[in-house]
């Protein structure tokens, strides 16, 4: 399994232009694997869309439910140990709570991210695909 970063998954679903040709080439590849998304994920969505910073096409209740309606797409839940491990990140990392959620994620289940944050892919200690 590998798990999405928040903006990767929503460009995937999107087919948004803005996904580099290697990020689907990746995705794709690991679909047969599980493709992970952190329940953080669904709050920052929810936000973006609160905020009128990502519109939608459909319901944010709609879009869920087609975003989780491929069989591939697997909902990580927020456990304590991720919870946890979010606060004891090794090294620096910056003070994004999603952020130190969705590399927590990563971390415990011991998965690649996809993402294309600089912040996250200077971060040593979170391994990051593709």
């Amino acid at each position: 399994m590998i798990i999405l970063d928040t903006h990767i998954w929503i460009w995937g679903v999107h087919g948004d232009s803005r996904l580099p040709p290697e990020y689907v080439r990746c995705i794709q590849t690991h679909e047969e694997t599980g493709l992970g998304i952190s329940a953080i994920s669904c709050w920052e969505v929810a936000k973006l869309v609160e905020l009128c910073r990502l519109e939608l096409p459909i319901s944010i209740n709609d879009w869920f439910e087609q975003a989780f309606s491929i069989s591939c797409m697997a909902l990580l839940d927020l456990s304590t140990g991720i919870c946890i491990e979010s606060t004891h990140l090794p090294g620096i990392f910056h003070r994004d709570p999603a952020d130190q959620l969705i590399v927590a994620t990563a971390r415990v289940h011991n998965c690649p991210l996809v993402t294309m944050d600089k912040n996250i892919l200077a971060y040593p200690h979170v391994m990051t695909l593709p």
